[in-house]
């Protein structure tokens, strides 16, 4: 009782009582400016997934799954939201394990009003990281869509969030394993891109291909919600990039301002690929550019300098569309909306070359002192290697206890008429 009295009396204390002699919580205080930035950026970036993402996905399927998309992106973002509080974020960031946390921070009973991370509240702390929960699973939702039912995509989105996302976290960012490799993923190149990636092509190939693939495919019902989509999504990535230095200060900065480079040049380089291909830039290919640029910049944006984000943007931009030409039309896989070719092979390629682009030869910042570049390599190439194993066997298990609990798919005849009405009982759109 004693200690709640204090607590409530502190703002008061402070006023008339010399600073040593009030208790030493007293004297911890969170930095404003990066508690102000990682404010910002938590609505960044779930600003990003709603409705970012899902108007970037609602305008590439057919008319008739506009809503089916957009009911997966709200629902996904509640249920992330509340397993998050329960354990996903003790299960990240909680104890001293190789592999796993543990269990201490459950429904987040450990943060107080004053508990701190770093120089900004853990509670604020809790709730960026929480975003970024809840964008992972959402972007595998662009590789079933138009055939999954609704509530195997929670089974599967809410399992996968525990015993995938959780983990990996944990491996990079929470002390783990992959931490005391030194491993660099500075905003989720591993953590977010290779592991929704990886789910999204076991995802393609466990629930098969839509009925109307590959002959029949209609092409994106909006441009339009795509491109606006996809603006939100590179306006968001500054809280997502920009956030992950956790302060307000060059680093920020700097992430901030390769993200944009290398997104606007992978955009360009995606335009003219169309061009001399086709004979016309699309907009869908230059919003898609886009999004591998900021895909293959995202683990290495707080490690490199302008030079490094030309080149990610450059590689980023050829090799995502080569990808998608390999996977969509070559092995004729339908990662309907190209998940891993744009998120995967992105997030893969910036994580394995941030070892050469954070040197100082490429304006980085440099490696850990003794740690040679290929050194770093190894332990980036292992890294990655450990999540893509991880995820995929993982995401095919979680698959297989969604389709025994529900059945994965919907039926020939939903499929062929469209989610919207049989699954939700609405049309996006009404003629007349």
């Amino acid at each position: 009782m004693a200690g709640n009295w204090i607590r409530r009396a502190m703002p008061a204390l402070s006023l008339i009582l010399p600073a040593a002699l009030l208790p030493n919580s007293a004297l911890a205080a969170a930095d404003s400016g990066d508690s102000a930035w990682i404010l910002t950026a938590t609505a960044l970036v779930l600003f990003m997934t709603l409705p970012g993402l899902a108007l970037f996905y609602a305008g590439l399927v057919q008319a008739r799954n506009v809503v089916s998309v957009l009911a997966h992106h709200f629902a996904l973002a509640c249920l992330a939201s509340v397993l998050w509080v329960v354990a996903g974020y003790s299960l990240a960031f909680s104890g001293n394990g190789a592999w796993i946390g543990d269990l201490g921070q459950l429904f987040l009973g450990n943060i107080a009003f004053d508990s701190l991370s770093g120089t900004i509240p853990e509670s604020l702390f809790a709730a960026f990281q929480m975003t970024f929960a809840i964008i992972t699973p959402a972007l595998i939702i662009g590789a079933y869509v138009e055939r999954i039912k609704f509530s195997a995509m929670l089974i599967f989105s809410g399992l996968w969030l525990l015993f995938v996302y959780a983990p990996v976290t944990h491996w990079v960012w929470g002390g783990g394993i992959m931490a005391s490799w030194g491993v660099m993923d500075f905003a989720g190149g591993i953590v977010v891109h290779a592991t929704a990636g990886t789910a999204a092509l076991v995802a393609a190939l466990v629930i098969g291909k839509r009925r109307s693939f590959p002959a029949s495919l209609t092409p994106p019902h909006s441009p339009i919600l795509t491109m606006l989509g996809a603006s939100m999504l590179w306006v968001g990535w500054f809280g997502f990039n920009g956030g992950s230095a956790l302060a307000a200060g060059a680093g920020a900065g700097m992430a901030l301002l390769v993200t944009h480079i290398s997104a606007a040049v992978a955009a360009l380089v995606w335009m003219v690929i169309e061009w001399v291909k086709f004979g016309r830039p699309s907009l869908v290919g230059m919003a898609t550019g886009m999004v591998a640029g900021l895909a293959t910049v995202t683990p290495a944006s707080g490690f490199i300098g302008v030079p490094g984000a030309l080149i990610l943007g450059l590689l980023g931009g050829y090799l995502c569309w080569l990808a998608v030409d390999v996977i969509r039309n070559r092995l004729k896989i339908d990662d309907s909306l190209d998940v891993f070719a744009v998120h995967g092979v992105g997030g893969i390629l910036g994580s394995l070359l941030v070892a050469f682009l954070a040197t100082g030869s490429f304006g980085g910042l440099g490696l850990a002192d003794g740690v040679s570049s290929g050194a770093q390599f190894w332990v980036q190439l292992k890294s990655v290697a450990i999540t893509v194993a991880w995820t995929a066997v993982a995401s095919f298990v979680i698959l297989k206890i969604a389709g025994a609990l529900v059945g994965l798919r919907v039926d020939a005849q939903t499929e062929t008429e469209g989610l919207d009405l049989a699954e939700h009982g609405e049309r996006g759109y009404h003629n007349g």
